[in-house]
This record gives structure tokens, sequence and C-alpha cells, in this order.
């Protein structure tokens, strides 16, 4: 199993991203954008090939998100419910997403298996996100989906309440 670090609050900003291992080595680098349909976020490794991406591709029955290997699709992510907890479902891999997203303590599972469980950490260098992967070849793929979950947590589109009121004066015109 290994461990990939992220420092806190840097995995969902429009910014370069390091991830390191355990040992602290920057293993790879996220960079791109969010905001709007068609933007990406592309995942390297430190020699400067691209191991995975991240493609924004919906905005009408809420935001969707495909995810790419080695420039192949490998699946769709998309938030299925949110009551009592945050459930979210990646086609194609049959991965889904469950657990305490609010506060980074969640898992991706593929049916009974453990892909990833993913924490929080304080270091003396930092607070940091703590990805533990079973298996590396599926930390490209975490790596993206951490990333949307980070995504959705701090860009949430507010519920705006609206109130109406009987504030109608029906006597003008109506005399």
């Amino acid at each position: 199993m290994s461990e990939f670090l992220i420092q806190e609050n840097q995995l969902s900003k429009v910014t370069r991203t390091v991830v390191k291992n355990e040992q602290g080595h920057s293993i790879y680098l996220l960079v791109g954008r969010w905001g709007t349909k068609g933007d990406a976020l592309s995942l390297y490794s430190m020699n400067g090939s691209l191991v995975a991406s991240i493609k924004q591709i919906s905005f009408t029955f809420g935001n969707r998100f495909e995810i790419y290997e080695n420039y192949e699709k490998v699946g769709t992510l998309q938030k299925i419910f949110n009551w009592p907890g945050d459930f979210y479902y990646i086609n194609q891999l049959n991965w889904s997403v469950h657990g305490d997203i609010y506060h980074h303590k969640y898992k991706i599972h593929h049916f009974n298996k453990e892909i990833m469980h993913m924490n929080k950490a304080s270091f003396a260098f930092g607070d940091y996100y703590v990805l533990n992967v079973p298996n590396d070849t599926n930390a490209p793929k975490c790596i993206c989906i951490a990333a949307i979950m980070d995504y959705w947590l701090y860009n949430r589109n507010r519920q705006t309440s609206f109130s109406f009121s009987n504030n109608l004066d029906w006597s003008d015109g109506f005399n």
C-alpha cells in the first residue's frame, strides 16, 4: 500500500499541485483549471509524461467529469445522491465513492474491494490529505477523483432560498 500526500487547500485550486509519496518525494504534478464546461486538470509524472486527466463535461443535471488515463477514457464520475451522506459513482470502472466528503474522510470501492481511502494529517511541514492506495496502478485515477471531490466540496452551488410574499396591492387599477 502506498501513501500519497497532497497539501491541504491546494487540490481544487487553479494552481500547480505537487503530489508526494510517504517519503516526501515529488511523484506527480497536477495542473489545469476548473469552473466551466470543458475545463480540465492534467496529472503528470515528474518526468513530464501525462498519466491521467479529468475533464468537466456537464452542468445540465449536476456536474459530471470524465476521467482519462494515458489518453483513454476510463470512466465518468457523477453524484448519485447526497442524503444522508454523499455517494458518487464512476461508470465504466464500477467504483463508488462514499464517506465524509466534507471532512476529507472517504473511501473508493469496487464492490467490496477497497481502491483508496483518504484522511487528513498534520505534519511539521503542514496539513495534508493522505491518500492510501493499495494498488499503485490506481493512484493516478484516485488522485483525479480526490481532485473532483475537493472541487465539489469547495464549489457547491448554494441553493438560493426564495421567499414569496403577498405584497401585492390589489387596489391599483381594480377600483
